[in-house]
């Protein structure tokens, strides 16, 4: 093989491997930066594109389909010093490459990192019932809050979604001890709303049984008055009336002091309605 031959199959490989750089097929939902001598040339389209080969070069493939981002879960502060942990999925779509390339090194680092700190700074707002239960007002404040920022970055964020939002481990073991606490509370204030209830109501049966017994003491008051006036009435004054009612106590004093456990003896007078008598005229004599 001589020199003029391996000159014509060096031109046409060479030839071939310039038309194959030069030819590039950019498939559907992607668009790719070109670059010629290191500065940004155009924007290849899905489809057939041609370039320069050596002077041009693809400097990045943009994906322009919804790019779905992860965001790491992270421990954040509530208004009231609770302690939650939540993380989140973002929803991007690219709609300038060329902001996208130029205008940031890492958009998908920055989104994340723009998340996490809008989250921050949400649900620092909040008290912590109210953080946990207004899972849609924080995702609608939190895609607010980026969209215009991620504009100068040549996208668009379509949405936003709390994936997971929840006390951490330490704030729920605090939680089961208030928990704890406010049942412990709650038990002790209605053992001690019984026992109030309780003294009440037998302060109420004392407060009756003592009324009770008083009116007991004035009927029997009243009786025996009664009683002393009807027998006065019809013995027309005769001492034989006395003589009876104060028999009636001299007997019922002896028969509780014979029952008496500490008694050992009891006198009785011989004449008993002679002793009434003497005590009777001693009564009269006072009168």
């Amino acid at each position: 093989m001589n020199g003029g031959t391996i000159f014509t199959i060096a031109l046409l490989l060479f030839a071939v491997v310039t038309i194959f750089r030069g030819v590039r097929i950019v498939p559907q939902g992607e668009e790719w930066i070109v670059e010629r001598l290191g500065k940004y040339y155009g924007t290849f389209m899905p489809g057939l594109n041609f370039m320069i080969p050596y002077l041009d070069r693809v400097a990045q493939r943009v994906v322009t389909k919804d790019i779905m981002l992860d965001v790491p879960e992270q421990e954040v502060i509530t208004k009231d010093n609770a302690v939650l942990v939540t993380n989140a999925i973002a929803f991007v779509k690219v709609t300038n490459p060329v902001k996208a390339v130029y205008g940031i090194v890492d958009f998908a680092n920055g989104i994340r990192n723009l998340i996490m700190t809008a989250l921050r700074s949400i649900i620092g707002e909040m008290e912590l019932d109210q953080a946990l239960s207004s899972r849609d007002q924080i995702k609608a404040r939190l895609r607010e809050s980026i969209a215009e920022e991620v504009l100068d970055w040549g996208l668009t964020v379509k949405s936003v979604e709390i994936q997971d939002i929840k006390p951490s481990v330490s704030m729920i073991k605090a939680m089961e001890m208030q928990a704890a606490a406010e049942r412990e509370r709650k038990a002790t204030v209605i053992q001690a709303e019984g026992q109030k209830q309780a003294a009440i109501l037998q302060a109420d049966a004392r407060l009756e049984s003592a009324k009770r017994d008083a009116d007991a003491q004035v009927m029997l008051a009243n009786a025996s008055a009664t009683a002393i006036k009807n027998v006065m009435a019809a013995s027309a004054g005769a001492d034989t009336p006395m003589l009876y009612l104060l028999g009636e106590k001299y007997i019922k004093a002896i028969t509780q002091l014979a029952a008496s456990p500490n008694s050992k003896m009891v006198v009785l007078p011989a004449d008993i309605q002679e002793t009434i008598k003497g005590l009777l005229g001693k009564f009269n004599k006072v009168a």
